[in-house]
C-alpha cells in the first residue's frame, strides 16, 4: 500500500456520480448477477477493440486461466512468457497445469523479443503469452511470423492495453484471444474484474461455459467449469468506465508528452521509447536509470511521489526460482535483467495536472543530480539498443 505522505500517486481510479448510478440502478432491479449488464459490458467492450466476441470474468487472472483452458492447454505443455510482467502471467500457466518459459524482452519497449521466443519453442509449446507492457503493443507482426512458422498459438496479455491500437487496429483482436484486466491500477477499472476478446465463436463458447460451472442450462452442466463470474454492478461500472476510456487516453497521451519533453535531456535518464505505427495505453511511465534507480526512487518517496518498479521479473520469484527445469535462469534472460536493474515507473494518470508534471521532472532532475554526485555511484551499462 502507498505510504500515508504520498500526495502524487502512481495511479488515480475515475469513479464518480455516473457509476454511483450505475450501481443503484442494478440494484434497484433485483438482478446481481448473469444478466443484461454483463453482457452489454462485454459486447460493447468487444466492438470499441474490433473484436467479435467479449466473455467478462471475475478477474483478470481468472480470464488468464479461461483463455488457456480455453484452447485445452494443460499438464504436459508449454506457454512462452515474458518475465518482465505481473506474476500472474506466469502462474495462470501454472494454474492449468502447463509450463511456463520465460523469453527475453526488447530492451526499448520491455515487450517480448520474437528471436528470444524463437528459440524457446520446443515440441512442446503451445502457445507464446505476449504481454502489452505499459499498455504499449511491442512486436506483433514479427511474434505472428513466429508462431505461424512453428504452428502455435499467439495470445495477448492485454492487461494494461485498454485502447491501444498497433498498425491502426486496436490490441486484443490480433492474436487468438486476448485478456484485459480492470483493477484500480488500469486505466479504467471496475474494481477487480476481467475480460477475454476473441474473433473465434467457439473459444467464447468455451470461455463461457468455463466461466459459469459448465452450465448449458439451469442445473444442465455440460463440462467441468467455475465460478468465474463478475457481478452486475461491476459490469455496470465498467459500461460507464468504457464511455470515459477515451479521453483518459487522451489526457495521459498529453501528460506523458510533457514528461518526455521536461526529461528528454536529463544525462543517464532515458525516456519510454515509443514504436512506430502503434498507440499505447500510458498505463505506466516506465524510465531506465542505470546505476541511480534506487537512490532516485527513495528520493521521490521521500517527496511525497509514488514511484514504483514495475514489475520485479517474475523469474526471481521465490516460486520460479524453486521450480525445475531452468526457468529461473537469469544468465537466459540478460536484457530483462538488466532492464529490471534500472527501470522507474512515474505517476502519468490522467489527473496529474500540469504542475504536478513539471513537480515530478523536477523532482526526478534533482534526484539523479543528488544521486550521480555520490562518490559510489555506478554507470551500470544496459543492453545494446536500449538507448
Amino acid at each position: 500500500m502507498p505510504d500515508s505522505n504520498v500526495r502524487i500517486r502512481l495511479a488515480s481510479p475515475d469513479l464518480g456520480e455516473e457509476e454511483g448510478e450505475a450501481v443503484r440502478r442494478v440494484l434497484r432491479s433485483g438482478v446481481l448477477t448473469n444478466g443484461a449488464e454483463n453482457e452489454a459490458f462485454a459486447h460493447e467492450f468487444a466492438e470499441r477493440h474490433q473484436a467479435r466476441f467479449g466473455v467478462t470474468f471475475c478477474t483478470g487472472t481468472a480470464a488468464l486461466q479461461a483463455m488457456l483452458l480455453a484452447e485445452g492447454i494443460g499438464p504436459g505443455d508449454e506457454v512462452i512468457v515474458p518475465s518482465m510482467t505481473f506474476v500472474s502471467t506466469a502462474t495462470s500457466v501454472c494454474h492449468v497445469g502447463a509450463t511456463p518459459v520465460f523469453a527475453d524482452i526488447d530492451p526499448r519497449t520491455f515487450n517480448l523479443d520474437p528471436q528470444s521466443v524463437a528459440a524457446r519453442i520446443t515440441p512442446a509449446t503451445r502457445a507464446v503469452m505476449t504481454v502489452h507492457y505499459a499498455g504499449q503493443p511491442g512486436d506483433l507482426d514479427g511474434l505472428a511470423r513466429v508462431c505461424g512458422a512453428a504452428g502455435v498459438l499467439l495470445l495477448e496479455d492485454a492487461a494494461q492495453a485498454a485502447g491501444a491500437e498497433y498498425r491502426g487496429r486496436p490490441v486484443g483482436a490480433i492474436g487468438r484471444s486476448a485478456m484485459f484486466s480492470f483493477t484500480p491500477t488500469k486505466n479504467i477499472t471496475t474494481g477487480e474484474g476481467g475480460m477475454v476478446l476473441t474473433n473465434d465463436p467457439g473459444v467464447a463458447e468455451r470461455l463461457r461455459l468455463l466461466r459459469n460451472h459448465g452450465q448449458t442450462g439451469l442445473y444442465q452442466h455440460e463440462s467441468l467449469g467455475y465460478n468465474w463470474r463478475l457481478t452486475e454492478m461491476q459490469a455496470a461500472i465498467g459500461r460507464v468506465q468504457l464511455r470515459k476510456l477515451d479521453g483518459i487516453l487522451g489526457r495521459k497521451q498529453l501528460i506523458a508528452e510533457s514528461l518526455t519533453r521536461r526529461l528528454a535531456g536529463l544525462p543517464g535518464l532515458t525516456t519510454p521509447h515509443q514504436v512506430p505505427d502503434a498507440r499505447g495505453s500510458w498505463m505506466l511511465y516506465t524510465c531506465l536509470l542505470p546505476g541511480v534507480r534506487d537512490q532516485v526512487l527513495a528520493d521521490l518517496l521521500d517527496q511525497g511521489i509514488e514511484a514504483r518498479i514495475y514489475f520485479p521479473p517474475v523469474h526471481r520469484q521465490p516460486i520460479f526460482a524453486r521450480r525445475d527445469g531452468g526457468t529461473g535462469d537469469a544468465a537466459a534472460l540478460p536484457v530483462t535483467e538488466a532492464v529490471a536493474r534500472a527501470m522507474l515507473s512515474l505517476p502519468v494518470h490522467h489527473r496529474v495536472t500540469e504542475a504536478e508534471v513539471t513537480e515530478i521532472a523536477d523532482a526526478v532532475t534533482t534526484a539523479v543530480g543528488r544521486a550521480t554526485a555520490q562518490p559510489n555511484a555506478t554507470d551500470q551499462a544496459m543492453p545494446a539498443g536500449a538507448r
